[in-house]
Order: structure tokens, then C-alpha cells, then sequence
């Protein structure tokens, strides 16, 4: 018996037919289930969770000042001291103390800062181009007047000079009663500009000025010069230094190290102010872009 034969007979004949099959009913399929993920269950959480509605702020209204910026103002301490102190519950307006951030103050509030009644200031920024024969200094008795003379009636606020100048120092002296500034053009790291014309006893040489260039050591400490050069069209003893100490005594240092005698100084540039339309012995008060440059530098 052959194969054929065998197959044959197990599986029996079917009669062929041309009707067509009919489809196979589709297994049903339901949605597939996602695995499980605690991450993604907190972040479904959270996105459902119903967050409260947002306290609405009350419109600042007209002449009222945030609390740090009264108290900043005033000149006891900057506004982020200000905030300390706010915290700690240091600060009464009206009797009652005030721990919140950005409370806002009115005119006629009383504000008591760690029991002393303020009473603020507003900023005041007054240049003035400096003469001969003033100085900053108080005690050099009576013989040279002290600089706030030159500024008499500009301002009924307690101003103070931004850095010191002697008597034969001359060019751009910034005033301000705002303890912030002058805190900031104190520090040995400022990152702002002074332009001096030096006035020296002899023509400097160009072997001493390229030392200048470099820097030096004065009293132990580096000294960084952004640039020194020979003023055009005046004599070799005539030299523009620009450099970011406020401190005038540094400029006179500088020549004195190499046995020059300083006739004079003259601070042409303070942080991008200038002696333009400022005749010498004359003030005037910033305007709000300089003053924005100024605590921008």
C-alpha cells in the first residue's frame, strides 16, 4: 500500500465545494491595561488634586511703599536685612507687629523697627565737580571747608559723600543718603570705572609707564590699572589713568612708588557719569536712568 492509498483512507474524502467559508467571528479585544507605576500614579494624583484658589493681592494704591523698602529707605539697614528682621517680628506698624513679605505701607503709618520710630528719606543723587581747597575729611579744622558746603540747600536729606577726596583733589564727587550706594563703592571688588587726568611734577617715563600698565604691589596689595597714557596734545607729565578704585589716595600711590610728585588730580568718570555740562564748584541732581546705571554696575 502506498502512502497516497494510506492518507487516503485516515482522512476520508470530502467533497469539494465553491462556497466560500464564512469569516471567523473577530475575538473581542478590550483595552489594554497599563502597568502599574507609582511615578506616574503621584503625578496622576496631583494633576486631579484640587489646588486652592489663589488669594487675590491687593492692588498697591498710591504713595504706599513695601514695609522692607520704608525701612530701607529710612537708612538703618538694606531691604534684605529689612526682610530679616520683618521675620523675626522686629517690625511694628501701628503697635502691631508685621512678619508678612511685602506688606505695603500708607502715609501716616507708624513704623517702629526693633523699638525705634523711623522716620524714612527718599533717595537722594546729587554729582558735584569738585573745586581745590575742599575736602571730605572733618577734622582738618578751619583752614579748608568741608565739601557738603558746596551742597548746601540741595536736599534736606543727611547725604554723604561716596568715597573721600583731600583738598587738591578736584572733578566728580557723587552724594547720596542711600547706605546701600555707598556700602557698594566702598568695596576694594567694585566693578566700575574712574577716569583721573594726573597732574605730575615731571614728564613720565615710558618705561615707567609700561610698569604702570602691568600693575604693581602697593603695600602688599595688587593693584589692577584697566589703562594709562600720555593725554594728547598736553606734556609728558599730563597722564590719563583709568582704573576702578574710588580710593584717590591709590592714584597717588601709583606715581609716588616711581618718585613722581602728584601736582594734581582730577576725577574726570565716575561709573559712567561725566563732568559734561558740570561746570567746577557746580551740582546737579541724577536722573532716574543714571541712577538705575549706577546700581546696575
Amino acid at each position: 500500500m502506498n502512502n497516497k492509498e494510506g492518507n487516503n483512507k485516515r482522512g476520508g474524502s470530502r467533497p469539494s465545494s465553491n462556497k466560500p467559508k464564512a469569516a471567523l467571528p473577530k475575538r473581542a479585544q478590550g483595552p489594554k491595561k497599563p502597568k502599574f507605576s507609582a511615578k506616574a500614579a503621584d503625578e496622576a494624583a496631583k494633576k486631579t488634586e484640587k489646588k486652592p484658589n489663589p488669594v487675590a493681592k491687593r492692588p498697591k494704591a498710591k504713595d504706599e511703599i513695601r514695609l522692607n523698602k520704608y525701612i530701607s529707605n529710612s537708612g538703618v539697614c538694606s531691604r534684605r536685612d529689612a526682610d530679616i528682621y520683618i521675620q523675626s517680628g522686629n517690625v511694628k506698624v501701628n503697635g502691631v507687629p508685621v512678619t508678612e513679605m511685602g506688606y505695603l505701607v500708607k502715609p501716616g503709618d507708624e513704623v517702629n523697627f526693633d523699638g525705634v520710630k523711623l522716620t524714612p528719606e527718599k533717595k537722594v543723587y546729587i554729582l558735584l565737580n569738585k573745586p581745590k581747597n575742599f575736602t571730605t575729611a572733618l577734622d582738618e579744622g578751619q583752614e579748608y571747608r568741608n565739601v557738603l558746603e558746596l551742597v548746601k540747600g540741595s536736599t534736606t536729606a543727611k547725604i554723604a559723600a561716596v568715597g573721600r577726596m583731600d583738598k587738591n583733589t578736584t572733578g566728580l564727587l557723587l552724594f547720596t543718603n542711600d547706605t546701600d550706594m555707598i556700602r557698594k563703592f566702598s568695596l576694594p571688588n567694585q566693578k566700575s570705572s574712574k577716569i583721573y587726568q594726573v597732574s605730575l611734577d615731571k614728564n613720565l617715563k615710558f618705561e615707567d609707564l609700561e610698569k604702570i600698565n602691568k600693575g604693581l604691589v602697593l603695600d602688599g596689595h595688587r593693584v589692577f590699572v584697566e589703562e594709562v597714557s600720555y593725554i594728547e596734545g598736553e606734556a609728558k607729565s599730563e597722564i590719563g589713568l583709568k582704573l576702578k578704585t574710588a580710593n584717590v589716595k591709590v592714584v597717588r600711590s601709583i606715581f609716588e612708588h616711581f618718585d613722581y610728585d602728584v601736582l594734581k588730580i582730577d576725577r574726570v568718570a565716575f561709573a559712567g557719569l561725566t563732568k559734561k555740562n558740570l561746570p567746577r564748584g557746580n551740582w546737579r541732581l541724577l536722573t532716574e536712568q543714571e541712577i538705575i546705571n549706577l546700581k546696575n554696575v
